[in-house]
């Protein structure tokens, strides 16, 4: 739609009557002004002065770039943009008819018509607001970014998809404009990432409209691949999370995947893997391990509580580790806590792993005993764990503590409830190590965002250590990382166990709980470090507030943290 009227259209309305009406009739009117009305879709202006002896209006074009040009006969002159940056054609009349009372306001669709007839080129003066138009509907295009959300860019564009599908109020000449807006718009966005693909899928879940998920679902299997470059695997389980959630069945694919299944004695399981693939999962470790072993000076027995020995990979570093310094070696007594009706690990894997660790430390010479104890971790009771005298009491959480539920899930703070009795056996050192995320209380879009970004790091930090057709590497991604993927994006309720936290709600609640942090020794910090540089460049290691953060170029993935 063109802004401009035709002659015609401006002679009919200089013979109306109605468009003229009176603002007041005082002496000195302000400054000149107007007003949008957005119902009639007319500019009222009111003039400056009204006492001239010619009747000849002055337009003042309000663009940076562009003059309207008059005839000779009508007096018109232009004036360039001024610093307010108004966006409307402005008429100020300097000079009307003695007889015409002071304050006149005149009204018209688009354009004030002056009250005396005025010979101009037509085919000039159309061209010229033409362009006029252009460079208005420019300039409110400009005006729009400063108004727009700060987000991350490759999720700008189906952010803003749904801002302008919300329903407005607008006249028929608003709509119009934004449908010219709106058209330049769609000419400049490009073909749809498979990462705003997965946004736009999440976001109809998020709504309840399972047939435009189910959709974009189908489109973008196309698109992904279990063996394709980093954004296409973690696309891929992304998509196969997207699917459960609409299914309804992340809990029985979450239980499929086997990724913590207790190896036999001469196979590692894809867990293990993972621990030694994945850098930033070793560094976590190695940090804890690190905390450890300097709580064992002056020791002659040591005891390590674990929630969560895994398949023991930490207790291997740590046996190996201290096999290789000096002196006399404590006795170390391991209580791994194994939950028999865990869906984390089948019935009787932590007797295995403990033969294991006792094969590895009688190899290292090393005293070393191994303790079962079979209850879930919330029923653990201090007088479960066979506490002797005189021995230095270490607890470690190791990747576990996100599976406690916390106060979103239930009344009763299994999380919080463990922490406070952990306190209460007084240990020496208490390490924590976990994943820095949080998919624990947000809301299922903002997680899903979340995980994607968390994974799309660990999935291309893998290609620093595994080639991309190597079978543990995709042995690792499917039973461990997919299978957490699944349980963040199609689960929630009691069935999401997979409820990760940053470092800093992990310091309000052991705070809460009465700990106080202790730090990482600078001699920790840099055996990480030296860790670190056998891998990439591209993995780092920083400290902030006592607590080791091991991430991926600028995305923080692990930290480790020591507390008495």
């Amino acid at each position: 739609m063109s802004l401009v009227r035709s002659a015609e259209l401006s002679a009919k309305a200089f013979g109306n009557p109605n468009l003229y009406s009176f603002k007041g009739s005082s002496a000195g009117s302000g400054f000149s002004t107007q007003i949008w009305n957005a119902d009639k879709r007319r500019i009222t202006y009111l003039t400056e002065s009204c006492c001239s002896e010619n009747n000849d209006p002055k337009y003042f074009l309000d663009s940076p770039t562009e003059e309207l040009i008059h005839p000779p006969s009508s007096g018109i002159s232009g004036k360039t943009f001024g610093p307010q940056g108004a966006s409307s054609y402005q008429l100020l009349a300097d000079s009307v008819s003695p007889t015409t009372p002071e304050g006149l306001c005149y009204e018209s669709d688009y354009l004030c018509e002056s009250p005396v007839q005025i010979s101009y080129n037509e085919d000039k003066v159309r061209l010229k607001l033409q362009e006029l138009e252009r460079a208005l509907l420019e300039d409110n295009d400009d005006g729009n970014d400063d108004q727009s959300m700060e987000i991350d860019d490759d999720w700008a564009d189906p952010i803003r998809n749904k801002l302008h599908d919300s329903p407005k109020d607008s006249t028929s000449s608003d709509s119009n404009l934004s449908s010219i807006s709106s058209s330049k718009e769609v000419s400049l966005i490009p073909t749809r990432t498979t990462k705003q693909m997965l946004y736009d899928c999440a976001a109809a879940l998020a709504e309840g409209n399972v047939d435009g998920a189910s959709a974009i679902i189908s489109e973008l299997r196309q698109k992904v691949s279990i063996q394709g470059d980093p954004p296409q695997r973690v696309g891929a389980y992304m998509v196969e999370g997207l699917a459960a959630r609409m299914a309804f069945s992340g809990k029985c694919l979450y239980k499929a995947l086997t990724c913590k299944q207790p190896p036999s004695l001469d196979r590692l399981s894809a867990m293990q893997i993972l621990f030694e693939v994945c850098p930033c999962f070793r560094f976590g470790l190695t940090a804890a391990n690190g905390a450890i072993l300097e709580t064992f000076k002056d020791e002659k027995r040591v005891h390590i509580v674990d929630f969560e020995v895994n398949q023991g990979s930490q207790y291997i570093l740590l046996l190996q580790t201290l096999s290789r310094l000096p002196g006399k070696k404590p006795l170390i007594r391991l209580t791994g806590v194994d939950d028999p009706e865990s869906i984390q690990r089948a019935v009787g894997g932590l007797k295995v792993i403990g033969q294991r660790l006792e094969s590895l430390a009688e190899a290292l010479n090393l005293p070393f005993e191994f303790e079962a104890v079979a209850s879930k971790t919330s029923n653990v009771t201090p007088g479960m764990l066979n506490r002797k005298p005189g021995e230095a009491l270490i607890v470690n959480f190791a990747f576990q503590l996100h599976h406690m539920p916390d106060e979103s899930v239930s009344t009763v703070n299994q999380r919080d409830q463990l922490l406070r009795m952990v306190k209460s056996l007084n240990p020496k050192l208490v390490t924590i190590v976990e994943q820095d995320m949080n998919t624990n209380t947000a809301p299922f879009l903002p997680r899903f965002v979340e995980a994607y970004n968390y994974y799309s790091s660990v999935f291309d930090s893998l290609d620093a250590t595994l080639p991309r057709d190597s079978q543990d590497r995709v042995n690792v991604e499917r039973q461990c990382l997919a299978r957490d993927i699944v349980n963040i994006i199609a689960c929630e309720g009691e069935e999401r166990v997979e409820r990760y936290e940053v470092s800093g709600k992990w310091r309000a609640r052991m705070t809460m709980a009465g700990f106080s942090p202790c730090g990482l020794s600078e001699n920790v910090s840099d055996t990480v470090r030296k860790v670190i540089m056998e891998y990439s460049e591209r993995f780092t290691a920083k400290e902030e507030m006592g607590v080791l953060h091991f991430g991926w170029e600028d995305k923080s993935l692990i930290f480790a943290s020591a507390w008495r």
